[in-house]
């Protein structure tokens, strides 16, 4: 108890309360215990901070206050020493090895990143695990080792891949030693090498199958190569006997007769076919379908003037005609491709008409007898064929070709006369403009050429980076614009005067032709603009409002062309993948 009140006396100051407490009998068994408080200690470990500071005394630095890692915001610009400072206090007690997270660039702390060729490290560790000893990899200047000492000394300091030259004489020595041993029991072999029922012979003489062939005389054949030899060349024979007869120049005729009973042609334009007005109307039903071809119509076009034929070219090689006023049955076939036709254009007078395909050639056809008169091949495909539309040229070719030229011929000579090569991509379109004094192309290199008739130099050039590839272009009836379908589902209208600049304000979109080049065309009086899309609709636009008029849903897969008839004026035909021809209109069949 003495001691007790000694230990009180000194570290508490008296109080009333303590004083009464005081007087009270502390050896009476009924009071409280004296209650006892001690000095708070913290469990925190103590950080020498001695030699920290005088490392930083010996370079002059203050010392940098650390950020508390996990302070989420730093409210001034800390320098790299508080940033790398080290942590006081505990261990953080969110990581398994006590490091902050801002000190570590690896699940187990922080890796210095070093540099070393692959070669280099692949010796030296090599190098380890053979002798025992490698380069020092924290100074490495070619004197500093660690390892076996002694090894490295009785070695000379020399790498795996670096065999001192007593040891290669060395290895020379065993090698010779080894094929003197072999040599005896090559001799006791001998005789069994010659023999070819043995295994020597057979593992001595085996050849891979790819080694040369022996050159050696030929023998004469047996009867039954002889025999074989012959069926082969005559099937080889009927063979190519069969495909010249299926690429030759043919026709077949499929109406009543050619003449009728006052002589005229199949192709004479009937005399009572005249337009009623010069105002167009917007379809609003499909009422006859033409299905002679087998696979996928690529283009369509209606006699010049008159419309009361149609021509249209398929992906099955063949070109047909089809009546549209009367029987509306077919009426010529015309076989001289070998491959899918692209492209098919009429001449001003609709007697003649050029065709173009995959087989690399373009063929000047008569329309009324089927018959070929000339055939033009540059050894390239012609995406695109156009006949100069003056009256004076009707026999100047134009063709843009897939090696990124349009080449020019004159029919009458079967000669190249110009060749326009300026494009970066297969040409794609050619139209003629300003009284066909110039023409525009486009092509797969994303942009629009301005060309002079017969001077192979690009007179205006239209590339911008908004631009893509537009794979038809059709010309205004009042020849002042140019509508151009591209491929980001838009059709652009273009000024044919000198500038040919974009019309901002002009633009039709809504459709879906990403992908496929469905052709653009205008109503004979200008007043609407229509195209084919890839879902097999057909879509009519109004040319000052550029609000979608009407669709129709003409085809099963895409549409990919239409036509306006030049006299009827609210007849349309559309061509699809599907292999038909769909003739859609506003009036009645019997009307």
């Amino acid at each position: 108890m003495d001691l007790l009140q000694s230990y009180k006396d000194d570290t508490y100051d008296s109080s009333p309360s303590q004083s009464n407490v005081d007087d009270s009998p502390r050896s009476s068994p009924n009071s409280s215990p004296l209650r006892i408080s001690l000095p708070s200690k913290s469990s925190a470990p103590k950080v020498d901070e001695t030699m920290l500071s005088l490392n930083l005394v010996d370079t002059g630095r203050p010392l940098p206050k650390p950020i508390d890692p996990v302070q989420h915001v730093v409210a001034f610009n800390p320098t790299y020493d508080q940033l790398w400072a080290p942590i006081y206090g505990p261990a953080h007690p969110f990581t398994k090895d006590g490091l902050a997270q801002g000190m570590r660039n690896h699940k187990l702390g922080f890796v210095e990143n070093a540099a070393i060729e692959p070669f280099l490290f692949d010796d030296q560790y090599n190098t380890f695990h053979k002798y025992g000893y490698a380069a020092d990899p924290s100074g490495y200047s070619g004197s500093n080792y660690v390892g076996d000492i002694e090894a490295l000394q009785q070695n000379d300091g020399a790498s795996v891949y670096n065999i001192p030259q007593h040891e290669q004489k060395k290895r020379k020595l065993e090698k010779k030693a080894l094929q003197k041993e072999e040599e005896p029991e090559n001799e006791e072999r001998k005789p069994e090498m010659e023999n070819p029922a043995s295994q020597e012979w057979l593992l001595k003489n085996r050849k891979s199958p790819w080694s040369g062939k022996k050159e050696g005389i030929q023998s004469e054949l047996t009867e039954e190569q002889k025999k074989y030899a012959e069926e082969h060349a005559n099937k080889k024979g009927e063979k190519e006997k069969g495909e010249k007869v299926e690429f030759i120049d043919k026709t077949t005729f499929h109406g009543k007769e050619e003449r009728d009973y006052q002589g005229r042609s199949w192709i004479a334009p009937p005399k009572d076919a005249k337009a009623t007005n010069d105002h167009c109307y917007i379809p609003k039903k499909h009422y006859h379908t033409w299905s002679g071809h087998t696979k996928g119509v690529s283009a369509i076009r209606f006699f010049p003037k008159d419309g009361h034929l149609l021509l249209s070219a398929s992906m099955d090689t063949k070109i047909k005609i089809w009546d549209v006023f009367n029987s509306r049955k077919c009426m010529r076939t015309y076989m001289g491709h070998s491959k899918a036709v692209r492209d098919i254009t009429f001449s001003n007078d609709g007697s003649k008409f050029l065709s173009t395909g995959y087989d690399k050639k373009i063929k000047y056809w008569d329309t009324e007898t089927g018959s070929v008169i000339s055939t033009f091949s540059t050894g390239k495909i012609a995406y695109v064929i156009k006949l100069n539309p003056d009256e004076d040229k009707q026999n100047i070719l134009l063709a843009g070709m897939s090696d990124k030229k349009i080449v020019q011929w004159d029919m009458r000579s079967g000669e190249i006369t110009q060749e326009y090569d300026q494009h970066l991509g297969a040409v794609n379109t050619i139209t003629f403009v300003d009284n066909n004094r110039r023409f525009v192309t486009s092509s797969d290199d994303k942009s629009l050429r301005v060309w002079e008739f017969g001077i192979p130099v690009v007179i205006k050039y239209i590339s911008e980076p908004h631009m893509h590839s537009m794979p038809s272009i059709s010309l205004h009836p009042n020849s002042n614009w140019l509508a151009a379908q591209s491929l980001d589902n838009q059709i652009l209208i273009y000024s044919t005067r000198e500038r040919f600049q974009l019309n901002k304000k002009k633009r039709f979109a809504g459709h879906i032709v990403a992908g496929y080049a469905c052709q653009v065309n205008f109503s004979p009086d200008g007043r609407f603009v229509m195209s084919g899309d890839g879902e097999g609709r057909c879509w009519f636009w109004d040319w000052k409002s550029c609000k979608v008029f009407r669709t129709l849903k003409c085809h099963e897969g895409v549409c990919i062309g239409c036509e306006w008839h030049p006299l009827e004026q609210s007849k349309v035909a559309t061509c699809g993948w599907d292999g038909m021809i769909k003739y859609c209109g506003s009036t009645d069949i019997n009307q």
